[in-house]
């Protein structure tokens, strides 16, 4: 039996308006299957899952160097955004949203913004005005975590009524079959600093016993430390035991979650951990890092959590969580035993599709900013910019 994660906040209301057309502003490449990430599926889920729901969804995808835009991107986004009639309502990925104050801080006053952050932009002076600037104009942000919430109500001191949580679903799958002594290891995500797979290799060249590990993720998103990754791996002479697999997605993926014993997920920034709720889905333990979103991804039964936690950072405290597991029988049984019972507890993609579905019905209730610009003669040229079927979109039917 399991104790569920806090529910999603979202306003009352979840009726589809009888008008309801949203603009969603993705990152060029979101269905590249050499670059997969937790980002680009959900953005894929919910504008399936909003379609679905009834909304007329069309898609933007914008290209450029996000979260660092150089002009050309930002003229891109001001492109697409332009063709939205006034009053439109704009859902935008925070990984181009929450960088582009010089295109949305504008385009707020005249279109009904949401911006979904999937993680809170790096501190600094420059990206976090930039940042409190796009989400202190939008009518309503949308978070992927309690955490991530919790860090722009405080950082940028918005009003909690106006920041949503949506968790990201998960499709429980036939429970993974194990094998009897747990080596099994995986590891899923771009092969970057920020997850932290250096880590990992570092604990596992002090781990004894029968063990294989596969890395499973993008390897172009940063080549040096790729580079990095595999000479580390040669000289702590684990090369026949690690594997760099690449990035794998849909049936190749889920093989390789049914192959493992363990989800391995040493991330030192996360603002949730989709690979970890996936890994759930099929009764997969998981040993994390507890950083920012991923103690809340693993989320607890009444036995006890799913998995275990380690400090960010530490490949010690990563080597022994690996070392227990692998030299415990009994640690094993339980802990798969409460990965099978957190299974069935995990929220699905139509909860994730029902909270921005709360979450836009609100914005489209709201009063008209455009409208009252109109009628104080401070609007942006009167007339509706754009072309009402929003030419140049992807449009997406439920």
């Amino acid at each position: 039996m399991s104790t569920e994660p806090a529910a999603d906040t979202v306003p009352a209301v979840s009726t589809v308006p009888a008008v309801s057309t949203v603009h969603v502003v993705v990152p060029d490449g979101v269905d590249d299957p050499a670059r997969p990430s937790g980002g680009n599926a959900y953005d894929r889920r919910i504008c399936s899952g909003l379609a679905g729901a009834g909304w007329d969804v069309r898609e933007h995808a914008v290209p450029g160097p996000w979260p660092e835009p150089d002009p050309v991107a930002l003229a891109a986004l001001a492109r697409a955004v332009g063709r939205v009639p006034d009053d439109g309502v704009v859902l935008v990925d925070g990984l181009i949203g929450s960088a582009a104050d010089a295109v949305l801080v504008r385009e707020a006053a005249r279109v009904r913004l949401v911006v979904l952050v999937h993680m809170p932009l790096p501190g600094g002076a420059g990206t976090e005005e930039a940042e409190r600037a796009v989400l202190s104009g939008a009518r309503a942000v949308v978070t992927t975590s309690a955490w991530t919430r919790g860090v722009l109500v405080d950082r940028h001191r918005l009003d909690g009524d106006r920041v949503h949580v949506a968790h990201p679903g998960a499709e429980p799958g036939d429970p993974a079959p194990g094998t009897p002594g747990g080596g099994h290891l995986l590891c899923v995500g771009a092969v970057a600093p920020h997850k932290g797979q250096d880590l990992l290799v570092e604990a596992l060249a002090r781990v004894a016993g029968p063990w294989e590990c596969r890395l499973v993720g993008p390897l172009d998103r940063d080549p040096a430390f790729v580079a990095r990754l595999r000479r580390h791996i040669a000289g702590a002479d684990v090369a026949g035991r690690v594997r760099l697999c690449g990035p794998q997605t849909g049936a190749h993926l889920r093989r390789q979650y049914r192959w493992a014993d363990l989800l391995v997920h040493p991330s030192r920034l996360e603002a949730y951990g989709m690979v970890v709720a996936e890994a759930l889905a099929v009764g997969l333990p998981v040993v994390a890092a507890a950083v920012g979103g991923l103690p809340e991804a693993l989320g607890r039964t009444t036995d006890g959590a799913p998995g275990l936690l380690v400090p960010p950072g530490d490949a010690g405290a990563l080597r022994e969580a690996l070392t227990a597991w692998l030299g415990d029988e009994d640690l094993r049984r339980r802990l798969r035993r409460r990965a099978l019972d957190r299974r069935p507890t995990l929220p699905g993609w139509d909860a994730t599709a029902a909270c921005l579905t709360a979450v836009l019905t609100s914005v489209v209730a709201a009063p008209s900013a455009a409208g009252d610009r109109r009628a104080r003669g401070d609007g942006t040229g009167g007339a509706t910019r754009g072309d009402p079927a929003g030419a140049g979109a992807r449009r997406m039917h439920g």
